[in-house]
C-alpha cells in the first residue's frame, strides 16, 4: 500500500497553480536566464530559497521535479542532473578526495566501475574494493582508516543480490564513511534508504521515474541539507543541469510513477513464476519469489519488486540466442524501466576472466516486464522458449 504522503508528492508537492494562470500542469520555463529591475535585486538572488537568475544554476520546472523527488524520498533537498552517471560522478567527487579509498558492490552497474577505475583512480589516486556485499562482514573487512565512500545497489540489478542497508548504514555512521545507494530498481515507491539510514540516494530518472522512455537523467537526494547545497553549486560549476523539457517530462512520469510500479510488480511476479516452472529455465532470479535466497531481506527493505528480472537458460550459447532472438515483444535492448518490454543475453560475450569474478555463466538473460500485458508477454516466453531445441 502506497503512502498517502508519497501520492501527495507525485500529484500536488512543488506546484501552485497560481503562479502560472491556475494550469493544471506546471509550464515548461524553457529561458536561460532572468533578468532584474535593479542591481540589487540581480545580486540578492537566493538559488537556495527557489530563486533564479541563470539556467545553469536553477530553473522553475527543475525546482518543481526536485521538490517532488525530495518528498518522495524524504529527503531535506534534491538536485537533479543530466543524466544518472552525472549525478553518480557528482556524489563520488562531492565526498572523496585525491587518495580516498571506497568500497564497491561487485556487482554495481558498470560505467560506475569505469568511472572508479579507468578515471578517478588514475586520475586521483582514489583506491577501490570490490566486495560481494552479501554479509555485513564483507564490508567491516574492507574498511581502511582512508576508507571515505561505500557506494551500494540493493538489489542488484542482474542476479538480484539484496544489501543489509540498515546495517550497512551503521557500520559505516560509526566509522565516518557516507554511503550512497543506486535505489533505481524500486523506486521511492517502494523502498526508502534514507529512512534506514544510507546518507545519498541516487536514481537513474531515464528509467522508472521517467517511464516512457523518452527522457536521459538522474537524481541526488539526502536528509544532510548541507551536503545537499553544496551538490547544487558543484552542479553549477560542472555543467551537469538537466534541461527544463527533460524535467518536465520526469515530473509527467511521476504522475502515474505508483500505479505503474504496481503494475511492473503484478506482471514481473506473474511472469517470474511461471519462468521458475519451466524446464528450459534453470534459473529465476527475482527477489519477490520465496527461493531468492534474501527473500526475507528483502520483505524486510521493500514494499514491492519492479519489473526486472533474470533466467539463466539451460542448454549452450545457441540455445541463449535462439530463445532471446525469437521474442516478439520484447525488444532486443540494455535499459529498463518504461513501459515497454526488453530482453539482453547480458553475459552472452564475457570474458572467462569476468565470469569467474562474478561467479556467473554465459546463459543469463535479463528481462524487463513492461506494460503490454501479463498474459501476452507469457505468450511470448512461452512460443520463445518452445523454439529451443
Amino acid at each position: 500500500m502506497t503512502d498517502n504522503k508519497d501520492l501527495l508528492a507525485i500529484t500536488h508537492i512543488g506546484e501552485d497553480p497560481k503562479k502560472y494562470m491556475n494550469a493544471v500542469t506546471p509550464p515548461i520555463f524553457m529561458n536561460s536566464l532572468h533578468v532584474f529591475d535593479t542591481v540589487d535585486e540581480y545580486f540578492a538572488v537566493d538559488i537556495f530559497k527557489d530563486e533564479y537568475y541563470y539556467g545553469r544554476a536553477s530553473n522553475p520546472t527543475v525546482t518543481i521535479l526536485e521538490k517532488k523527488l525530495a518528498a518522495l524520498e524524504h529527503g531535506s533537498r534534491a538536485v537533479v542532473f543530466s543524466a544518472g552517471m552525472a549525478a553518480c560522478a557528482a556524489a563520488i567527487l562531492a565526498v572523496c578526495k585525491a587518495g580516498s579509498h571506497v568500497i564497491c558492490i561487485r556487482e554495481s552497474y558498470g560505467p560506475v566501475q569505469h568511472l572508479l577505475d579507468e578515471f578517478l583512480c588514475r586520475k586521483y589516486n582514489i583506491e577501490v574494493t570490490y566486495v560481494e556485499g552479501k554479509s555485513l562482514k564483507d564490508f567491516e573487512e574492507a574498511i581502511r582508516p582512508e576508507t571515505d565512500m561505500i557506494i551500494l545497489e540493493s538489489p542488484t540489478t542482474l542476479v538480484f543480490s539484496v544489501i543489509d542497508l540498515e546495517g550497512v548504514a551503521q557500520l559505516a555512521k560509526k566509522h565516518g564513511i557516507k554511503t550512497y545507494i543506486d535505489n533505481t530498481y524500486c523506486s521511492p515507491i517502494f523502498q526508502k534508504p534514507l529512512d534506514m539510514g544510507i546518507d545519498i540516494v541516487m536514481h537513474t530518472m531515464t528509467k522508472y521515474i521517467g517511464g516512457h522512455s523518452d527522457l536521459i537523467g538522474g537524481v541526488l537526494i539526502s536528509k544532510d541539507e548541507e551536503f545537499m547545497r553544496n551538490i547544487m553549486v558543484q552542479r553549477d560549476w560542472f555543467g551537469g543541469v538537466i534541461g527544463p523539457m527533460e524535467a518536465w517530462l520526469a515530473i509527467r512520469g511521476l504522475r502515474t510513477l505508483d500505479v505503474r510500479m504496481q503494475r511492473h510488480h503484478e506482471t514481473a511476479m506473474e511472469v517470474a513464476k511461471y519462468l521458475e516452472k519451466q524446464p528450459k529455465i534453470r534459473c529465476v532470479h527475482y527477489t519477490g519469489l520465496p527461493s531468492h535466497p534474501q527473500y526475507e531481506l528483502a520483505r524486510k527493505q521493500q514494499k514491492g519488486e519492479s519489473g526486472l528480472l533474470s533466467v539463466e537458460v539451460e542448454g549452450d550459447l545457441k540455445d541463449v540466442a535462439t530463445f532471446v532472438d525469437s521474442l516478439k515483444l520484447f525488444g532486443k535492448g540494455a535499459s529498463w524501466g518504461g513501459f515497454e518490454s526488453l530482453a539482453i543475453a547480458y553475459t552472452y560475450n564475457w570474458s572467462d576472466e569476468d565470469l569467474a569474478t562474478h561467479g556467473w555463466n554465459r546463459n543469463i538473460v535479463r528481462l524487463h516486464c513492461g506494460l503490454e500485458g501479463t498474459q501476452n508477454l507469457i505468450d511470448d516466453l512461452k512460443q520463445a522458449l518452445d523454439k529451443i531445441n
